[in-house]
């Protein structure tokens, strides 16, 4: 592909995700993913290339753009190899217009940016919301050591804020390690691994993932308890939970369970963990505004009737979680989240409906207090962005 097709090809991928961002239809990975299908004469530099370009201009983008073409133009003010490409050459775009149609540069919709600066983040800190996030993986302690993963892994370098993080550089085909293969390694941000070490566990222990999905952090549960107790992974996807056991089989996780619940009657199929967990990590849906360097597109999705939906949800399966746990057991809440709405608020709306459950105070590798939790962000931690609080049941 010519420079010129790189671009053209951009902006019409640009158009398609944007019309998703309106309508709720797929996420850009996936209609990449789609266009390159039906595409085989691109290479995989041109691939590459064009993957590039369209993040480049969603990343710019803080409100959807009315067409690919004027965030595509915007980008070319920035950068002058690609402004060269609007040449009118076959498949390439035709040149630009000096007064024609620009997408507005920012972080998120004007709203959005607000509400997160109210939630107590620093204007100059929302860039980071939006820039490339990096590759880190979590060493599966059931099998491996991390001295001996970076030994098998010359690439790879510790990350000091976690006990078992490393950083591989990004593009890193990980699913081709042998490593990988072997059940050594999962992806997972750093932050993620963090907020995960919240809740207190020990081999033998009783333990519920509320909100599993796919099983990032069951699996980082599982190697916690060293593979002994009883680890019960649960969600209403059927999709994302079928994903987790072969997982847990490659990593050697041989206590995890999984149940996959019926949504608004999800205690009916937990009759015997009602009261018994030592502990419950609810990972509750969220609009995931720290985890856009990977998703920017998302926060063209979020409006603010979307939000309260999420935050009715929030404060279900908190609900939910808060019956399983024992007396004097532990419910950690987690979100990758950075509003105060789906994070401290949500904990002290919490609090309120149960008075006699407490705050633990939390003191994390890398983060800060906020409110009666903790929070990381990408400009201050270089991790995605979480919110975690620790609550105590009553004795």
């Amino acid at each position: 592909m010519t420079p010129g097709a790189r671009t053209q090809a951009a902006i019409d991928l640009v158009d398609v995700i944007a019309e998703a961002a309106r309508s709720g239809g797929a996420a850009a990975d996936t209609l990449i993913a789609r266009w390159f299908a039906t595409r085989r004469y691109a290479g995989s530099k041109d691939r590459r290339a064009v993957r590039e370009l369209v993040y480049a201009a969603i990343r710019r983008a803080g409100e959807v753009p009315a067409n690919g073409r004027s965030a595509m133009v915007a980008l070319a003010d920035d950068d002058a190899i690609v402004a060269a490409s609007f040449d009118g050459s076959n498949y390439g775009p035709s040149p630009i217009v000096a007064d024609e149609p620009r997408a507005s540069a920012g972080v998120a919709p004007r709203w959005l940016e607000q509400a997160l600066i109210d939630s107590g983040l620093a204007a100059d800190a929302l860039p980071a919301l939006v820039g490339r996030a990096p590759l880190d993986l979590r060493v599966n302690t059931l099998k491996a050591t991390r001295d001996e993963l970076l030994a098998e892994l010359p690439d790879a370098a510790s990350i000091d804020a976690t006990p078992d993080g490393v950083r591989l550089p990004t593009g890193t085909a990980v699913e081709a390690l042998p490593a990988f293969n072997r059940g050594l390694v999962e992806v997972q941000d750093a932050g993620s691994q963090i907020v995960g070490l919240a809740l207190p566990v020990a081999p033998g222990a009783r333990i519920v993932d509320l909100c599993a999905g796919a099983g990032g952090k069951t699996l980082a549960l599982a190697a916690r308890m060293g593979g002994e107790g009883m680890l019960l992974a649960c969600d209403t996807d059927r999709n994302r939970l079928q994903r987790l056991a072969p997982r847990a089989t490659r990593a050697g996780a041989g206590n995890v369970e999984t149940r996959l619940l019926n949504p608004g009657r999800e205690l009916e199929s937990l009759p015997d963990w009602i009261g018994t967990a030592d502990g419950v990590l609810v990972d509750a849906p969220c609009s995931g505004t720290g985890t856009w360097r990977r998703n920017p597109e998302a926060r063209w999705r979020l409006g603010p009737d979307r939000l309260d939906r999420f935050g009715a949800t929030q404060a279900h399966v908190l609900d939910l979680g808060a019956a399983l746990v024992r007396p004097g057991g532990d419910l950690v809440y987690i979100v990758c989240s950075l509003l105060d709405a789906e994070g401290s608020a949500q904990v002290d709306a919490f609090l309120t409906r149960y008075p006699g459950w407490t705050g633990a105070p939390l003191d994390l590798p890398a983060g800060r207090p906020r409110g009666r939790g903790w929070r990381l962000d990408p400009a201050a931690d270089g991790t995605d962005g979480f919110f975690v609080a620790r609550l105590t049941a009553p004795c």
